[in-house]
């Protein structure tokens, strides 16, 4: 009995490693999300870390419309990363869990 539970202790460390290592290498995976006129376009990291905002420089004759493309494609762009953010986290995490007795249930 302890002898399975040392090895799911074991097995959740190495998962826990391995999701640390996942959210470090998705700090190097950048998206980028532009307009479809191209005046904006957002780059972020897929751990949704905001990494550059460029606009032509037309934009910066109205206020309003500006707000709204950065509202507009900051939004797209923080879906776009956490979905792919959520999915290769849900991945490595799905395929480090031990085999629990009963646990099935929940998949």
């Amino acid at each position: 009995m302890f002898g399975d539970l040392m090895g799911m202790m074991g097995k959740l460390k190495e998962t826990q490693q391995k999701v640390e290592e996942t959210k470090k290498r998705l700090d190097t995976v950048t998206l980028r999300e532009r307009s479809s006129d191209n005046l904006i376009e957002v780059t972020i990291t897929a751990n949704r870390e905001l990494k550059s905002v460029e606009l032509d420089p037309s934009l910066l004759q109205d206020k309003e419309q500006l707000e709204d493309y950065l509202v507009l494609y900051i939004n797209k762009a923080i879906t776009q990363a956490t979905k792919i953010n959520e999915a290769e986290l849900a991945a490595v995490a799905k395929e480090g869990m031990p085999n629990i007795p009963g646990m099935d249930m929940f998949k």
